[in-house]
């Protein structure tokens, strides 16, 4: 995605860093801190030593890598620095699968620096860092999946992440597991939508047709308790009360919201222009946190009143985040993939 937008790209400074845990300090009891994005962080030279600083506040870390610097090295570092979770990027089983979804990257050598990684680990029930695979999911590797959960196995992986792809071409798009028929399925239930509850079932060559067939039809369909596409019209970063702040500094109220990007459903093109709260370099993250516009967007995006521009797209309004037709103004979240629970992050 980063080849397709207009933006400088860096690596975050020290001092960026230090006012960082320094606003962290001040939040009881000590938030998660995530090293990840639209970017890898191995790349920066002193991610062991920061991963160590975030870890020493008391909160839990987190880190998100493709696993091809995954070094001896560097996972010994990781592991001594207090990391609770390593996620890794694994999108294919095959070598040909992989190399097609992390052009430049090779399945053998990642495979290998697990492999490490697992043998590095302080023998355990539950041995830390924990490891997570997060699979993106297209046409082209879905099929993948399972020999994927198996490779996860082998290399002492505990958690699994799954997720539709977030389209920037034609191409891409053309790739996508999801459409204008995921909006038709029931997942926005109106007072005269058909609801049907169902009992725990196992899932077997004969409940599958039928319970297939009926997830398909436009219906509220609740399985044992749980609404099924219950995901829409929830901003996942907003739930668990985060933040995203990028490598200048400048803080969003979601990773969404980070980076200006364009991103396709079906044939149809949105621009989402990033919106910031401000930058750490100037205010402290307390300020930031508190500033009247980010609570107030807050609010907005828990009461989740903007347009159904997914399930729509009737109107120009839906080809950007900064406005729609219900009186929203920037940044409207009615487009927004995330709070669809089409894309998900780790």
């Amino acid at each position: 995605m980063r080849h397709t937008w207009d933006e400088p790209a860096g690596d975050m400074e020290a001092a960026t860093f230090a006012r960082i845990l320094e606003g962290l300090r001040a939040f009881s009891p000590p938030p998660k801190v995530f090293f990840g994005g639209l970017g890898e962080p191995l790349l920066h030279t002193s991610i062991v030593d920061m991963v160590r600083q975030a870890r020493m506040l008391g909160g839990k870390v987190e880190l998100i890598t493709n696993a091809t610097l995954l070094t001896p090295q560097v996972s010994r570092g990781l592991i001594e620095a207090g990391l609770d979770v390593l996620w890794v990027s694994l999108d294919g089983a095959t070598g040909e699968s992989y190399a097609e979804v992390r052009r430049g990257g090779t399945l053998d050598g990642v495979l290998e620096n697990l492999m490490a990684f697992r043998r590095l680990r302080r023998p355990a029930i539950n041995p830390m860092p924990a490891l997570g695979i997060a699979f993106v999911a297209t046409r082209g590797n879905v099929a993948d999946l399972p020999a994927v959960l198996n490779l996860g196995r082998r290399v002492g992986a505990s958690l699994y992440s799954v997720s539709n792809v977030l389209p920037y071409s034609a191409e891409m798009a053309s790739q996508t597991l999801y459409g204008s028929c995921l909006w038709q399925r029931g997942d926005c239930p109106t007072p005269y939508t058909p609801r049907a509850e169902l009992a725990t079932m196992t899932m077997d060559a004969v409940t599958q047709p039928a319970l297939w067939d009926l997830l398909r039809r436009e219906a509220d369909v609740v399985y044992a308790g749980v609404p099924f596409g219950a995901g829409g019209n929830r901003c996942p970063f907003i739930e668990r009360g985060s933040a995203a702040v990028r490598w200048d500094g400048s803080l969003s109220p979601c990773p969404p919201l980070l980076h200006t990007h364009v991103s396709v459903l079906d044939d149809r093109q949105r621009l989402a222009r990033a919106w910031t709260i401000g930058n750490v370099n100037q205010d402290d993250l307390v300020t930031l946190w508190h500033r009247p516009e980010h609570l107030a967007f807050r609010q907005r995006v828990q009461a989740f009143d903007f347009a159904p521009c997914l399930h729509c797209g009737g109107c120009e309004m839906a080809e950007t985040n900064e406005e729609d037709c219900f009186g929203n103004t920037f940044p409207t979240c009615g487009g927004c993939l995330w709070a669809q629970g089409v894309i998900r992050c780790p």
